[in-house]
This record gives structure tokens, C-alpha cells and sequence, in this order.
């Protein structure tokens, strides 16, 4: 008789709620190489990665606070906003 292991599901912080997330749940952020940032839809770009919730509340509360000032040492840009906004409200449809 074999006994199945239960398979380790990754977590991850929110950089704005700190509350540990199922990875696939959070959006990543990365810093590319020329110091800006982009969403990583897949999960698997290279790079530093922070993750968000997501929710608005926890992306108006990163800009707020420069979460990912400290996390990635980049400013967030007003592209980066939008575009993690369009993702967010996109996932919540």
C-alpha cells in the first residue's frame, strides 16, 4: 500500500496586504533589465519578482506606500498602474 504525499502548494506575500497568497492567485511583477517594470502574466519571466493581490484596494494601497519602491527598488510608473489595474479588473469579470 502506497501513500500519496500531499503536493506543496507555493505562497506568496502581497507587497501591499503582506498576507501569504497561493502563487497562481497573485499577479508578478518584474524587473526587466533596464530598470522598469512590466506585469508577468505567465509567472515565468525572468527577473526580481514582487507579487499583488489582485484587488484594487491592495494596488491603491502599493502606490500609496512605494511597495514596489522597496521591493524592487523601481519606481512604479503610470503605465505599470493602468496596466495592472486593466488586469485586475479583468480577472475580476
Amino acid at each position: 500500500m502506497t501513500v500519496q504525499k500531499k503536493k506543496k502548494i507555493p505562497t506568496r506575500m502581497c507587497i501591499a496586504c503582506r498576507e501569504n497568497i497561493e502563487k497562481r492567485e497573485l499577479i508578478r511583477v518584474v524587473r526587466v533589465d533596464d530598470h522598469t517594470l512590466v506585469v508577468d502574466e505567465t509567472g515565468k519571466a525572468n527577473g526580481r519578482g514582487a507579487y499583488i493581490c489582485p484587488k484594487l484596494e491592495c494596488l491603491e494601497k502599493a502606490k500609496k506606500t512605494k511597495a514596489f519602491s522597496r521591493a524592487l527598488e523601481v519606481d512604479m510608473s503610470e503605465d505599470l498602474y493602468n496596466a495592472l489595474k486593466r488586469v485586475i479588473l479583468r480577472r475580476e469579470l
